[in-house]
């Protein structure tokens, strides 16, 4: 009896501990663990651009230069779903972003390798140095997930309650993010094998992107007001500086452990590495994680851009964006020449841009790429190209563009003949024609100059014209623009014809019947009623 009670003893506590096991992970959700991956893998992949802000630290500077970027759009890709986070670049430059529909990878000329959905993805991948691609979704079962380069699954953890923060990798493989959880979130360390390492929890939720110090400490602000500071092992709490209102983004360190965090009380805070106040300084509401410049120099986004010497927060110098543009989410790329790249909203939703400011803080080029908004991080590929996503109140839902230099083997500018002066209402033919270096097909895209274009037409053979009816119903000169790209995606650059469609001169509708009728007769008639024109 005695013995049989003892056994029964045992069952119990061995029940009991796996129920704590389970009560402490009840929200995990895993797939395809390996259990020996627990702290030994890697930590991020050395690549062009692998993560949120670039780096472990979110300064946003990459080695590559863009001097030689002209801001020709290379080619965009039309997605579904709206885009919230930016794209990150593998070592083989293959590219990956999520949109609110799916998850997708992309070769490096702009033609999908493989999606996954359907996922709502509001924050921007981390690539692991084994290549794992790691991203959280915001709705509809969140989860963290891990992916193969194939575009399997790897494992996914479950966390009941969205994901809108950027994770990021140690030294070790584990994985940082933050969540939501009811009014509060956590703030989650992960093993590479997709189970929980610790957690710590906020008063409020956790959009903050967490970034690393060079000890490895967690650096991660939340809704409550705090920026948390916690020890990477075990998730303690180093200490928390509260601010006056949301830490919505993720906070950047500089060289020196200075960290720099935004918040919604309309400071920027620079605090020592022991959590006491070096610095604020106000004006700046929260668009964007802060980024460094490699002389120190912190960018920051909102109505401007703003550039701040690092010593007493003083601004060095502000860039006008332009009436009613505002920076939200799209946190500041520097390329190794100093050149900043970042993604506008134009009034509320009502379209968006990707600018490049130069160092000294002068405009260098700006593009309109969106009808609704650009909340996307720029990426900066290891050639220069520079990579952003936008999103679209109409078709298409969003797109995925490059800007850079031109493949030296894409389609000509196409030649553009037709009619260039005539009359409103009127329907004339243009012939657009292009070659290919290479002899492939070309596909034509076609903008008419008052609003109306054409997607892409094709295929055509290389040389081979391609004529299209138009008519314009305004008074106006009208430049007709054209570009062909080859089946392998290789954009060319635009061609273009300028029109001029006078007024409509008044006649009598006999008059014009009599004319065309007897088109030889009543030459001096015919241009006084302007049917020369």
């Amino acid at each position: 009896m005695k013995k049989d009670l003892i056994s029964i003893l045992v069952l119990f506590l061995l029940l009991s501990t796996s129920f704590v096991g389970v009560s402490n992970q009840k929200n995990q959700e895993t797939v395809d663990i390996d259990k020996s991956e627990t702290s030994t893998n890697g930590g991020l992949m050395d690549s062009a651009w692998p993560m949120y802000c670039h780096d472990q630290r979110h300064t946003g500077q990459s080695e590559y230069s863009t001097a030689g970027n002209p801001g020709v759009e290379k080619w965009r890709i039309t997605l579904a779903g709206s885009v919230w986070g930016g794209p990150v670049i593998d070592a083989d430059g293959i590219i990956y972003m999520g949109t609110s529909n799916r998850f997708y990878a992309f070769f490096p000329n702009g033609t999908i390798k493989w999606s996954y959905g359907f996922v709502d993805i509001q924050s921007t991948p981390a690539i692991g140095d084994d290549g794992i691609i790691y991203v959280g979704t915001a709705y509809d079962s969140p989860r963290l997930y891990a992916f193969y380069p194939n575009g399997t699954v790897k494992w996914l953890y479950g966390t009941g309650d969205g994901i809108f923060s950027s994770p990021v990798i140690g030294v070790d493989g584990t994985i940082y993010f933050g969540q939501n959880h009811g009014i509060g979130g956590y703030i989650n360390a992960l093993y590479p094998n997709g189970t929980l390492r610790w957690r710590f929890q906020t008063a409020h939720m956790v959009y903050s992107d967490p970034a690393l110090g060079e000890d490895g400490t967690v650096y991660c602000g939340s809704h409550d007001g705090n920026l948390y500071a916690l020890y990477p092992t075990n998730g303690t709490l180093k200490w928390a500086y509260h601010t006056g209102g949301w830490v919505a983004c993720g906070p950047a360190i500089a060289v020196d452990g200075t960290i720099y965090c935004d918040s919604w009380d309309g400071y920027l805070y620079a605090l020592y590495p022991n959590g006491t106040l070096r610095w604020k300084t106000g004006g700046y509401l929260a668009g964007t994680t802060p980024v460094i410049g490699s002389d120190g120099t912190i960018y920051v986004g909102n109505e401007q851009l703003t550039a701040i010497y690092p010593g007493n927060g003083s601004v060095k110098w502000s860039c006008d964006l332009g009436p009613g543009r505002t920076i939200r989410g799209s946190s500041p790329a520097i390329s190794a020449d100093g050149t900043i790249y970042f993604g506008t909203w134009i009034g509320d939703y009502s379209g968006g841009e990707i600018i490049a400011v130069n160092p000294d803080g002068t405009e260098r080029w700006r593009k309109l790429i969106a009808d609704d908004f650009v909340n996307s991080g720029p990426a900066i590929g290891s050639d220069g190209t520079i990579y952003i996503g936008s999103t679209w109140a109409q078709n298409p839902d969003s797109c995925l563009h490059a800007f850079g230099s031109l493949d030296p083997n894409a389609p000509t500018a196409p030649i553009i003949t037709g009619q260039t002066n005539g009359r409103i209402k009127r329907t004339y033919d243009y012939t657009f024609t292009s070659t290919s270096p290479l002899g492939n097909q070309l596909y034509y895209l076609i903008d008419w100059g008052n609003g109306a274009t054409t997607d892409w037409l094709g295929p055509y053979s290389s040389g081979e014209p391609l004529t299209m009816k138009h008519s314009w119903s305004e008074q106006g000169t009208y430049n007709i623009t054209a570009r062909a790209k080859d089946t392998d995606n290789r954009w060319g650059p635009w061609g273009n014809l300028s029109v001029t469609m006078p007024y409509e001169p008044p006649h009598f509708r006999f008059f014009e019947w009599l004319l065309e009728r007897f088109p030889n007769a009543f030459p001096i008639l015919r241009y006084l009623l302007g049917f020369n024109q």
